[in-house]
């Protein structure tokens, strides 16, 4: 079965953007990116709110701007053509390989664990992302945790009178100080 993975760049105090809205802080060196990219191709489905939608819709015709470098062309050429499912109450229409979901979360996640497929279903967006924390529907935490305080904003952990036990299967720390920590919920 599909693990339902939910992974992000997070400030050390825990927030996926600041308070402003921003997160600038979050752009990655080569060494990061080159973990965004292998960690992309182990998503077989990537889930996203309709914010994260199109902040990411940049990267449906980046390929063909010349003005990238080879691994942000990758990451281009790897994100098109991932199936991704929007969920919005706003949209009407999405672009590229994209579908509006057509039904509630865990009908879609539900769905989507019994599809032939391989691959993790990718949750992207700390909004969403509560949602299926608060349904026990989340698999994995994978948190890439940079080395900044930003005092407020969206975290990425929902604020839920809930214990989820954890069980930390993977880490690694980059030159930059950015540390990425895999955990597994205990289940």
């Amino acid at each position: 079965m599909r693990s339902v993975t939910y992974s992000m760049g997070v400030s050390l105090d825990g927030y996926i953007v600041g308070p402003d809205g921003g997160f600038a802080w979050t752009a990655p060196d080569k060494e990061v990116f080159r973990f965004w990219i292998d960690e992309i191709r182990e998503v077989g489905v990537h889930l996203m709110g309709r914010r994260l939608y199109e902040t990411m819709l940049y990267w449906e015709t980046a390929g063909q701007d010349q003005s990238l470098d080879d691994a942000q062309r990758e990451w281009a050429a790897l994100w098109k053509p991932l199936p991704k499912v929007v969920f919005s109450t706003t949209l009407s229409a999405v672009q590229g390989n994209a579908r509006l979901a057509s039904s509630g979360l865990a009908e879609e996640i539900e769905r989507l664990r019994a599809e032939q497929g391989e691959g993790d279903i990718a949750i992207g967006g700390a909004t969403l992302a509560a949602q299926v924390a608060a349904l026990g529907l989340i698999d994995e935490y994978r948190t890439v945790v940079y080395p900044v305080l930003v005092g407020g904003g969206i975290p990425f952990f929902p604020r839920r009178e809930r214990r989820v036990d954890l069980e930390l299967v993977e880490t690694r720390i980059f030159s930059s100080g950015v540390v990425y920590l895999r955990h597994r919920v205990a289940r």
